[in-house]
């Protein structure tokens, strides 16, 4: 059964898949195109219900909530990739080196220090950049992205251990190849499929991550729309205009809800044993 098949009868894959799809494509489109300007103040049409015209309704400053929905999905996914990235860019190399030289002090201080920044999370890691540096999505972007790092590179440190003793890598061992050539050509692609899972859960920890930061003040600044703001704005009007939180909080559920239903499809899909039983 070809991947694309398999992904095809997969219901968790399928519907995250388009609920994240979803997402993404609107924040694309908002660089062409809203249906409304996201930085222009309406104050005569403020706090309007959904209707035909502004189909989620306007906030207390008369901006068109969808089209601030749209420009604000581009904000969390900007700042989850980027985040993400870091993670990876940093954290899996420091976890293939972690391995490669298990029980040595590499290994020890690697492992430590990732025991130290998980002391710190991304909140804490924000409010202390935040200090030094103000709040913006950059700021945010860094903290997230600190967070990310020992997360993997303690998921490649376990899963490259587990590969070392494995008859390839000896082989590869007696060949003459160091250590570093090793975990670039047989340890990482064996564990590609783990971090890209991982990938994609850690980018929904994003989204939400991106959300609490905003909510708080230590996110995206005016004018640029963020969904955390939105709720935040919103919880002094709930009882009288509940349409303010109601889809920023649907926008934020939806997206981390497909990104994590993909990742769940993903790893079925991507786990060998798992292809062996479908088969």
């Amino acid at each position: 059964m070809s991947f694309l098949t398999a992904a095809l009868r997969n219901r968790s894959f399928m519907i995250g898949a388009i609920l994240a799809a979803l997402f993404v494509g609107a924040a694309l489109v908002s660089y062409l195109w809203t249906p409304f300007d996201v930085t222009k103040l309406d104050i005569a049409h403020k706090l309007q219900t959904p209707s035909t015209e502004h189909w989620f309704g306007t906030d207390h400053f008369g901006r068109d909530i969808f089209a601030m929905i749209m420009v604000g999905a581009r904000t969390s996914i900007a700042v989850a990739v980027v985040a993400v990235g870091i993670g990876i860019i940093l954290g899996v190399p420091l976890g293939l080196a972690a391995a490669a030289r298990k029980d040595s002090l590499m290994d020890e201080i690697i492992m430590r220090t990732n025991d130290l920044v998980f002391a710190f999370p991304a909140l804490l890691i924000a409010i202390m950049i935040t200090a030094v540096f103000g709040p913006s999505a950059i700021n945010a972007i860094i903290a997230i992205g600190i967070f990310n790092i020992p997360v993997f590179a303690r998921l490649t440190r376990g899963a490259a251990l587990s590969l070392w003793t494995r008859d390839f890598v000896l082989s590869a061992r007696v060949a003459g190849k160091n250590a570093t050539r090793i975990s670039v050509e047989h340890i990482l692609p064996n564990i590609l499929n783990l971090l890209i899972v991982q990938g994609s859960v850690q980018f929904s920890l994003g989204i939400l991550a991106e959300a609490g930061l905003s909510y708080v003040g230590l996110g995206a600044q005016p004018p640029i729309p963020s969904w955390g703001r939105m709720l935040a704005e919103s919880q002094t009007m709930i009882s009288f205009a509940p349409h303010l939180a109601i889809f920023p909080g649907m926008a934020i559920v939806l997206t981390v809800l497909g990104l994590n239903l993909m990742g769940d499809g993903l790893r079925d899909l991507l786990d060998p044993r798992l292809r062996r039983a479908r088969t």
